[in-house]
Order: structure tokens, then sequence, then C-alpha cells
């Protein structure tokens, strides 16, 4: 598995507001007990299975008010993942079912870079349910929690299932 400088620098970063005493969780404004940037980031895309492959494609989107230098997704998936994984640059593994990426800079009213993971599971699934979400914003303040944060299920049909 190949680790990009930035990918763990991210997933650094997210670890400690996650995991931070006393510092605000995932997804929320941090610092000195002011709020940051407000910026209403969201994920469009599609997922498909097909055997113990699991496609991941995403688009991360910033409707502002702010433009944001990075912020992190996460994909938490139903199902292990295999051992080994050819990740995205930006991407990393974050558990037994977990990858991180971060977007890159997300202007306002713009999009981050195209996310495409090919995951590998453990073992065949009928059906897998993946969840995409925003792990860390870069520290800004997102009021609108609707538009980034998805469940999709996936059957083993090699189907695209969008959201």
């Amino acid at each position: 598995m190949t680790v990009r400088r930035g990918a763990v620098r991210s997933v650094v970063v997210a670890g400690l507001l996650a995991f931070g005493a006393g510092v605000p969780g995932p997804a929320q404004a941090w610092g000195s007990g002011r709020a940051g940037p407000e910026a209403d980031v969201s994920y469009h895309g599609r997922v498909a299975l097909s055997g113990s492959q699991l496609r991941v494609w995403l688009v991360p989107e910033n409707d502002g008010p702010a433009a944001l230098p990075n912020a992190t997704l996460r994909v938490r998936l139903s199902a292990d993942l295999a051992d080994r994984q050819q990740l995205a640059e930006g991407c990393a593994r974050a558990g037994l079912r977990e990858v991180v990426c971060e977007t890159g800079p997300l202007p306002l009213g713009g999009r981050g870079r195209h996310v495409g993971l090919a995951l590998e599971l453990r073992e065949r699934a009928a059906e897998v349910v993946v969840r995409v979400d925003t792990w860390w914003n870069g520290g800004a303040t997102d009021r609108n929690h609707t538009n980034d944060d998805h469940v999709v299920l996936a059957l083993d049909t090699g189907d695209a299932y969008a959201f």
C-alpha cells in the first residue's frame, strides 16, 4: 500500500480531531473557542459491487460561503476490506472497513478532485452498505449535513448506484 504525505497529514489531523482530549470531533469547527469559516461540503457519485470488488467514484463540492484548502472524506463499508489495497493518491486505509481521502482544495462554488477507489473485499458479499461522509472539513462549520452524509446499498450485480 502506498501512502502519500498529504493523505497521512489529513489522517493525522482528522485523528487528532476525533480522539484529542477536549477537542471537538470531526466535521466541527475548532480553535481557540471561535468558529472557523463556513462551507457547505457535499458529495456526488456512484458505487458498484461485482464479486469481491467494490468501486466507488465521487466528487466533493463546496457551496460555500467560504473556500476550503482541504477536507477529508470517509468511506465506510459493512464488509471487511482485504488486507492489501491499491488506493488512489491522497487516500489511506483507516481501519478494517474504512478508507479516508483528502479532497484537495474546495473553491467556493467549485469541486475538489475526483476520487476513484477500487476496493477489494476480504470475501465476496451479496450486498455492501457504503457510507460516505466528511471526516474532517478543514476546521469549517457546515450547517447542512444532509448533502455530505450518504448511505448506499450496493448489490452484487455490477450495476452502479448513484448518490
